[in-house]
């Protein structure tokens, strides 16, 4: 099955519906340092640094699957809130692109603000222009570490399928255990320096880790977020001013920062996807993307709607 993803980012989301069986005929992605990386992990993707809004959907026309990450900050509580008046709100690019693809399923992450009640009334209309299309708008607020990741991270999916799919779609069932803690995660990596204290700090950090914050161009650096968040990192032994380049040394003493790779694992990345770029380029990648075994949990259950449904004629729409 061939999908085409829109702000594809550093790769969470593509990881995850290659791991689900997907195959990308092309991924959308303005940020040349994102599109870097995704080309730096899979020379054979075909990796378009094109504007979403200027994009070209009719070559596409036909393919099992629509998806991506569109920009947060419209609906995100660190912002302004300022939904479809935001000039950086890309529904309306996803709408036009889906009428130009026609894919048999759409899967769109975003932030949990956009469940807030002050966008009651544009969800409702997200949900009347996509039954004018032909589609099933649905959504679901999945916690990250209901599927493995082993951090407080709280996602919107928005699935809309083709109405003779509906019925064969059901969204994933969340994992019979609790994540593994942050200690028990990343005991090796901290330990890559020689640090004596690395199973001392391991049994301390006994919780899952808070949600991770990229930052945009414009606001946050190489750190782990706002004063509240680096309180709950510092509750788990962890210094959240700022990130290290590597492991602590043999004797360090205080506590330790996090390499890029720590908090990619962290995200639920394998630890061979590379990022391109900088630390604070690197980290902003890391940080925003959606966690590929979140991904995988919805994109594996869209497949299997998918396949239930690839010979059934598509039904009239009222």
């Amino acid at each position: 099955m061939f999908s085409i993803e829109f702000c594809a980012g550093a790769g969470g989301q593509a990881l995850g519906l290659e791991q689900a069986g997907f195959r990308h005929s092309a991924l959308v992605e303005i940020d040349q340092d994102c599109c870097k990386t995704l080309r730096l992990n899979r020379p054979h993707w075909d990796v378009r640094t094109e504007d979403m809004n200027a994009f070209d959907g009719k070559p596409f026309e036909g393919l099992e699957l629509m998806a991506g990450g569109l920009p947060c900050p419209p609906f995100s509580v660190a912002g302004k809130q300022l939904g479809d008046r935001d000039e950086r709100n890309l529904f309306p690019a996803a709408i036009r692109l889906v009428d130009e693809i026609r894919p048999r399923a759409v899967m769109i992450e975003n932030v949990k603000g956009f469940l807030s009640p002050m966008f009651e009334d544009y969800r409702l209309k997200l949900r009347t222009e996509f039954r004018k299309l032909g589609y099933r708008l649905d959504w679901r607020l999945l916690n990250s570490s209901d599927f493995g990741v082993p951090q407080l991270r709280p996602r919107v999916v928005i699935v809309a399928l083709r109405t003779d799919l509906v019925e064969a779609f059901d969204w994933p069932d969340v994992n019979p255990h609790n994540p593994p803690m942050v200690g028990e995660v990343l005991r090796d990596l901290m330990a890559q320096g020689g640090w004596i204290g690395t199973e001392r700090w391991a049994r301390s950090a006994n919780d899952i880790a808070p949600t991770i914050v990229g930052g945009s161009k414009k606001h946050g650096g190489p750190d782990l977020g706002p004063t509240r968040a680096r309180k709950a990192w510092a509750a788990l032994g962890v210094e959240g001013r700022s990130l290290a380049d590597e492991a602590p040394a043999s004797d360090f003493v205080g506590m330790p920062r996090l390499t890029i790779r720590m908090v990619a694992r962290l995200q639920g990345f394998p630890d061979n996807w590379q990022f391109y770029g900088r630390k604070t380029t690197a980290y902003r990648q890391v940080g925003n993307a959606f966690p590929p075994p979140v991904a995988r949990a919805v994109a594996q259950n869209l497949r299997v709607a998918l396949s239930v449904q690839r010979h059934f004629p598509m039904r009239a729409t009222a």
